[in-house]
């Protein structure tokens, strides 16, 4: 099973878009819960790791 690197303020694409109509999140938290923000209308969501690293596509951008 391949394992995708982020980090935090890393921009991550979602397998499902937000309603609002972006697909792109900013990785604002981590930890045992994984924190991201849309990155078009702003809204914050709380996911768990293992439910977050089932439903990420790919990696954007990894911030250092």
């Amino acid at each position: 099973m391949n394992t995708k690197e982020y980090d935090l303020g890393s921009l991550v694409v979602m397998k499902k878009g937000h309603p609002c109509g972006e697909n792109l999140w900013e990785i604002v938290r981590l930890g045992a819960d994984i924190r991201i923000k849309c990155t078009k209308c702003g809204r914050i969501v709380m996911i768990p790791r293992i439910e977050f690293n089932k439903k990420i596509k790919k990696v954007m951008e990894k911030k250092s």
